[in-house]
């Protein structure tokens, strides 16, 4: 079994773990040392288990914040994929688009009107 000195708020460890893990223990071991130097810059010396104690109820807290970000995620997206099953079973619908815009097809019948208009002058004068 491993053994893994870590430093946390200037005090070193050593403690052992599963083969493999060593990097998960290290990785761990700079969160808690993060929080334990926050902690001596805030309040200043403390005795070590109440340095540790409280390095890890900060962690906890934050870790707890997070898992609660978690659910709200996992929540919002198990309703995402409810709505996209819900989209793609629902048959498709045939949506018609005219070929000439209206706008155009108005323009195209005032356009006519005149020049019937003046085919009528046209006739009329001969």
């Amino acid at each position: 079994m491993p053994q893994v000195e870590i430093t946390i708020g200037g005090r070193s460890f050593e403690v052992a773990c599963q083969e493999g893990e060593e990097q998960y223990l290290t990785s761990a071991a700079r969160m808690l040392d993060a929080e334990a130097a926050h902690l001596s810059a805030q309040i200043g010396r403390m005795p070590e288990a109440r340095m540790l104690l409280m390095a890890g109820l900060m962690l906890a807290d934050r870790t707890a914040g997070l898992e609660d970000q978690l659910r709200e995620s996992e929540l919002e997206l198990n309703g995402l994929r409810a709505q996209i099953e819900e989209a793609a079973s629902r048959p498709a619908q045939r949506i018609e688009v005219p070929v000439i815009p209206r706008e155009i097809h108005d323009s195209m019948a005032e356009i006519a009107a005149r020049a019937e208009a003046l085919a009528d002058q046209v006739d009329a004068q001969a």
